[in-house]
């Protein structure tokens, strides 16, 4: 086909097609194109694919070459960290290589898994199905993309930080139906449209006669449906969600401090940590607050009972009469550290329950293969600012409170849909999320990661109260909608009243039931194919 009949026009499919969808991603305000960005990988894929002269390998490489443009793109940000002055004795040349590893070398790392759709596709378009119906290609290739995006959530290697539905996130409409069945159908939604758009193409160029005027006619039926579900359906859900008149509601304070990570480690500025946190709760108060949320790691230190810290939270919430949320360090009996959320009612008592992070950052919290790590490339091992590595928390650990029961995530743990699911499932009626994204200065990542927030409201039907060490703090509604939001890069808080909210969405109840639909159709399409292929050579035998 002409325009994959040379390598270099291949190539520049791919690349173009990487690089635009990735910038839909990092800036989801041309986020509406990303229903055309994938045309021209999809147009590579239903062509080549189906050409059993070109190798797995080669199709191997193909698919790495699209997600490394990808993923280049939606790592950009990490240039931001440079040049890693709150880390201590490090030189110019050691950021230069901490951040070529973390920006090329996670894109890198992402690539070579992502690379796989493009064999997987391969083979299934290559099946006795996928020759046989190829109306069928494009379904396939975004059941595979849907699947890959959950397989990012798997172990802690995994970074689902690039899932499509974030680009959506200027336009909230279509995003309503992730209420229903997660953001991985949205990706689903965006690929399939994709898919069939460049499918129409394919026809319209090798096939113009009744048959192909017949698949552009179904394409274009596919397409205009998949968008009218996402964009209708989703209006009917935004309005059936509108906030009700007799909602339960309390009113919720966001701080954020912007007291930067290469500072907040100091004891030099202990001093003014403990002064702008006091400042901005009393304040809190005398608006009307009942909840004060601090961002993770606020106070940088181990909170534990008669500590100078827990004594410090215990007068400050008894003076402003008010609950706060905080992030800070604690320890088990058995000598663990944990980035937790410790909670101080207005009696100035501790609650029992903490809630200790559940998903960890790679060579930010904890130092995977640290002996190799430390031989190969030292500096990564010294981005840990507390000096060790941290525990991995376990359970949801909602905070039982008289304004209600709060559920807690921080930072990392809001981009795994899993967790705000079990946290909802366990009572929440509010998710508060404390957050550290100084590393990332003003850039685009900061956006990036509020997008995930917005995708956990929507999907598990719950406000979420966002506090920022540096920016940006939000409030989120439980339709996704951000209603207040504080600037990057400067101290201040947001007070808002929040709905809690105790009923469920569908998606709440089913979970990821759409990804394990869709792998189970990729399972059906290749034991179908098996079947067939091995009843016409037992066939082929007997004759």
């Amino acid at each position: 086909m002409i325009l994959t009949d040379k390598k270099y026009k291949r190539i520049l499919l791919l690349c173009l097609s990487g690089l635009f969808t990735g910038l839909c991603v990092a800036f989801p305000n041309i986020g509406i194109i990303e229903w055309l960005t994938l045309v021209p990988m999809a147009v590579f894929l239903l062509d080549v694919a189906a050409d059993r002269g070109v190798k797995l390998r080669a199709m191997y490489g193909y698919g790495f070459l699209f997600f490394m443009s990808f993923y280049l793109v939606v790592f950009h940000w990490f240039v931001n960290l440079y040049p890693l002055e709150f880390i201590d004795g490090m030189t110019k040349g050691g950021a230069i290589c901490v951040v070529l590893f973390a920006s090329v070398g996670l894109s890198f790392f992402q690539a070579v898994q992502g690379a796989l759709v493009f064999v997987l596709a391969t083979l299934l378009f290559r099946s006795r199905v996928g020759e046989t119906c190829k109306l069928l290609r494009p379904v396939i290739l975004a059941a595979l993309w849907a699947v890959y995006e959950w397989t990012q959530t798997v172990g802690w290697w995994g970074v689902p930080w690039g899932r499509l539905a974030i680009g959506q996130s200027e336009m909230i409409i279509g995003l309503q139906t992730a209420s229903l069945f997660g953001s991985y159908f949205i990706s689903f939604a965006i690929v399939l449209v994709n898919a069939y758009i460049a499918y129409g193409i394919l026809c319209a160029i090798t096939d113009r006669g009744a048959s192909g005027v017949k698949a552009i006619r179904l394409s274009a039926v596919v397409c205009a449906s998949v968008l009218a579900f996402q964009y209708v359906g989703g209006l009917i859900i935004w309005h059936v969600n509108a906030p009700k008149e007799n909602a339960e509601t309390v009113t919720v304070a966001a701080v954020q401090g912007n007291i930067p990570s290469g500072e907040k480690w100091e004891e030099s500025t202990t001093e003014k940590t403990l002064s702008v946190y006091r400042k901005y709760t009393l304040l809190a108060a005398k608006q009307g607050a009942d909840v004060v949320v601090w961002p993770e790691t606020a106070l940088p230190w181990t909170v534990k009972e008669g500590n100078s810290k827990y004594k410090y939270l215990s007068e400050l919430a008894k003076e402003a009469d008010v609950t706060i949320l905080a992030g800070a360090f604690t320890y088990d009996g058995e000598g663990n550290e944990y980035n937790s959320i410790v909670c101080f009612t207005p009696d100035g008592e501790m609650s029992d329950t903490v809630y200790n992070k559940r998903h960890l950052v790679p060579f930010g919290e904890f130092v995977p293969f640290r002996g190799l790590i430390e031989t190969l490339v030292p500096p990564l091992a010294e981005l840990i600012m507390s000096g060790g590595d941290v525990a991995e928390g376990e359970g949801a650990n909602i905070f039982e409170l008289e304004e209600g029961n709060i559920g807690s995530i921080i930072c990392f743990d809001s981009i795994y849909e899993e967790l705000t699911l079990e946290s909802v499932r366990e009572g929440a009626e509010l998710i508060c999320l404390s957050t550290n994204d100084s590393w990332f200065t003003d850039s685009a990542a900061l956006y990036m990661h509020n997008a995930q927030a917005q995708l956990r409201a929507i999907e598990c039907g719950r406000y979420v109260v966002r506090s920022a060490n540096t920016g940006i703090s939000t409030v989120i509604t439980d339709r996704g909608e951000v209603i207040a939001e504080l600037e990057p890069l400067i101290e201040g808080m947001i007070v808002r009243e929040v709905r809690l909210n105790s009923s469920r969405t569908l998606y709440s109840y089913i979970g990821n039931l759409f990804v394990w639909n869709a792998l189970l159709f990729l399972i059906i399409i290749t034991g179908v194919s098996v079947y067939i292929s091995t009843a016409k050579r037992k066939k082929l035998k007997k004759t």
